[in-house]
């Protein structure tokens, strides 16, 4: 049985390595050789992840931190002292991915570089403060924030590389957990005659969505699992409901509002999977929609998407 099985498991399935995680085995790769080099492209990478997931405006150079700071220190309003603290946060970001970016090239010149050179230690200090003030970053979708994506870079800059992808395994998981629980909310509340054969198209698209999480951009079959993963959400959102009275204000407000459910159901498993984390608020938000919906015909109002 799974539930028997230690997480870290290693098994040839279909001729490809997986690792056991928490109830799903996970396609590995190689980790690379634990080096300031290799830290510094997934450092850069995670980097360039980060900011493509939050909200807009973000991205602020490094070089231009003093004013971010400043700006962040002396807002008064709430809601602008927010996002400039999220601005003040990039800069802080892609601060430390100078640093680390210069020592890299000092260390390939021969230059000897210490855990405790000042430049690791003032590294380490802006990836600590930036990690402070995730909470004030929203994804870009609007909806949450998201942690988890926030602690990646310094995870990565503070613990071995390998320990780094162990954790990644763990996040897969939780990820691939929560399109599963998206998908059922939406099997459950689409039960009925008026989404008939929907059932099908929703777990081919959860199903694809899950491959998509464990698969790595420079994977060569990245290019079928991504076209299929596409194609799969537009046979969601494309979906029309069967109605026995297309007349009828009733249906067509239950077919309507159905319809924008699942869309909504269909970008938040998009969201998940990009991200290849968890997002636990926008989640319970959408099965507690589901259940409204459910009991009463009618869907409640998401968030509105931050503009730019």
């Amino acid at each position: 049985m799974d539930q028997d099985i230690a997480n870290g498991t290693l098994r040839i399935i279909d001729g490809c390595e997986r690792s056991y995680t928490d109830g799903y085995w996970i396609k590995t790769y190689p980790v690379p050789t634990d080096t300031l080099q290799a830290k510094r492209r997934l450092i850069e990478a995670l980097t360039r992840r980060l900011f493509n997931h939050t909200e807009h405006g973000l991205n602020i150079p490094g070089n231009r931190l003093a004013e971010a700071k400043k700006a962040y220190e002396e807002e008064t309003d709430s809601g602008k002292k927010r996002v400039k603290g999220s601005m003040y946060a990039g800069a802080m970001f892609n601060r430390a991915t100078d640093i680390f970016t210069r020592l890299v090239d000092l260390q390939s010149a021969g230059v000897e570089i210490s855990s405790s050179n000042d430049l690791m230690r003032e590294c380490g200090r802006c990836l600590q403060e930036a990690l402070s003030l995730c909470r004030l970053v929203l994804h870009r979708s609007g909806e949450e924030g998201i942690d988890e994506l926030w602690g990646e870079p310094f995870r990565a800059f503070t613990v071995p590389l390998e320990s780094f992808f162990e954790n990644r395994y763990l996040k897969m998981a939780q990820a691939m957990r929560e399109i599963d629980s998206v998908a059922a909310a939406m099997l459950r509340t689409f039960h009925t005659p008026m989404f008939e054969g929907i059932e099908t198209v929703i777990r081919e698209f959860a199903g694809v969505a899950r491959i998509k999480v464990e698969t790595l951009r420079t994977d060569p079959e990245i290019f079928d699992i991504w076209a299929e993963m596409v194609t799969a959400g537009e046979r969601l959102a494309n979906f029309r409901p069967l109605m026995n009275n297309p007349e009828s204000e009733i249906e067509q407000r239950a077919a309507s509002f159905g319809t924008q459910l699942i869309c909504n159901g269909r970008d938040l498993i998009f969201h998940i999977t990009r991200a290849r984390v968890p997002m636990p608020k926008s989640a319970r938000d959408f099965v507690e929609r589901c259940e409204i919906y459910a009991a009463t015909g009618i869907v409640t109002m998401m968030p509105v998407p931050l503009p730019g």
